[in-house]
């Protein structure tokens, strides 16, 4: 959430640096309620001040006069009850107006970084490093091709379940999904991160506190009878997780990995990845998440990424690392590095990691603060999938494809798995 007296006192600036996402933003509106509300707080802090010295006026002139029906008090009791009425209806305006500038603040994104590369669109993001080899020819299958020769998932049945873009993972599939979460959970919690397993229902404050309410309320599943949704990220439980709190400086930053189901509509993408595991309305996904010193953000969004990047390398997997520009950036990001796999079958790369650090955007929607040299400061927080496991085992099936339709496991992930191959029968 954008600073209220930022708004206040330099529209200009914000409506400039929102800008940088490649639309227009007009604050006028914001700007002035704003200043109405300050308006109001200037004069709700007039009237207090003079009814309490009115209230002091008041007890002298019963301890002095010792007659509390005198013409005089019943008139300072006339003007003492005014005051209470003007700064009943003042806080009713000033409510009135809180929830205005709530609203519309919310639906407002987070500045781009100065860092952050300018441009409008996916097509202007930058490449920054590649890793691997990628396998290149024409005859790689497709995951789902490989999958449904394997029998590692079922779908059409599914449909019977629930609907389209619903899976259920059967098998050497159920096993390898298994096998990847335990891995990534293992090498993230020895990297020293804590692992915490959240709800998977999450109520509206956590979706309004990590940024996806109220923009993204239908790209998510909500509860008919309950202020309850289903998560559609980790990212969301556990910027609640701290929520409200004051955090020791001396504790951060605090490192969480944890494993979720997440569930999303995918809204605005029919048409586009009906099959296989790319794009579901139910996948699970590792999530890292930071909480860390304001002035270290810069520092620990490398090593975030870092640590998301060292589980594609452990499985061998093809990658490439993007700079993600202004134009294509997420709503709750300032800067965002995306970690997109090889595969083989598209002969392109796909992203199975986004990188983000939201600067105190988050911790300002949440009240999550920390104290510096005892001034109480916003923290910033960050978070990558370490990654998103359906997409990773997309990756395994098409780079470990193997000429008699086996699939090769990567060395890493066979003490988990149990095999080094996965066979027809």
């Amino acid at each position: 959430m954008l600073d209220q007296k930022l708004i206040r006192e330099n529209p200009a600036f914000v409506e400039k640096n929102l800008s940088l996402r490649g639309k227009v933003f007009n604050i006028n509106y914001l700007n002035k309620l704003a200043l109405d509300k300050k308006e109001i707080d200037t004069q709700i802090s007039i009237l207090q001040s003079e009814s309490k010295k009115l209230s002091k006026l008041i007890g002298q002139e019963i301890k002095n006069n010792n007659n509390s029906s005198s013409k005089e008090l019943k008139a300072l009791k006339v003007k003492g009850n005014n005051f209470r009425i003007k700064i009943s209806e003042l806080e009713e305006e000033k409510r009135i107006i809180d929830k205005k500038l709530h609203d519309e603040i919310s639906s407002l994104p987070n500045f781009p970084s100065a860092d952050t590369p300018f441009g409008e669109n996916e097509s202007n993001n930058i490449p920054l490093k590649t890793w691997g080899e990628p396998l290149r020819n024409d005859h790689f299958k497709s995951h789902w091709e490989i999958g449904e020769n394997l029998n590692l998932f079922e779908s059409i049945k599914t449909t019977k379940i629930s609907k389209s873009r619903f899976i259920t993972l059967t098998g050497n599939g159920a096993r390898l999904e298994r096998a990847l979460i335990n891995f990534m959970l293992d090498i993230h919690s020895n990297n020293g991160y804590l692992e915490l397993i959240p709800p998977a229902l999450v109520n509206s404050e956590s979706l309004q506190g990590s940024g996806q309410l109220p923009k993204f309320a239908n790209e998510s599943f909500k509860c008919a009878n309950d202020d309850l949704w289903l998560s559609p990220t980790a990212e969301v439980p556990m910027t609640a997780f701290h929520k409200n709190e004051i955090i020791d400086f001396k504790k951060l930053p605090l490192k969480y990995v944890a494993y979720s189901p997440c569930f999303r509509r995918e809204a605005g993408s029919y048409g586009r990845d009906t099959k296989g595991l790319i794009r579901l309305h139910q996948f699970n996904k590792v999530e890292l998440y930071w909480f860390c010193d304001p002035t270290k953000s810069l520092e620990a969004h490398k090593e975030i990424t870092s640590d998301a990047e060292s589980i594609l390398r452990k499985l061998n997997l093809p990658y490439r690392l993007v700079d993600i520009c202004t134009g294509d950036l997420g709503f709750s990001s300032s800067r965002t590095f995306d970690l997109e796999v090889w595969l083989p079958s598209s002969k392109c790369y796909r992203e199975i990691s986004s990188c983000s650090n939201c600067h105190d955007f988050q911790a300002r929607r949440s009240s999550i603060r920390t104290k510096i040299d005892k001034k109480t400061s916003y923290i910033h927080t960050l978070n990558g999938s370490g990654l998103a496991i359906g997409r990773t085992m997309a990756a395994i099936l098409e780079n470990g494809q193997q000429a008699d339709g086996s699939v090769k496991i990567p060395e890493a992930l066979v003490p988990y798995f149990g095999s080094n191959f996965i066979k027809t029968a």
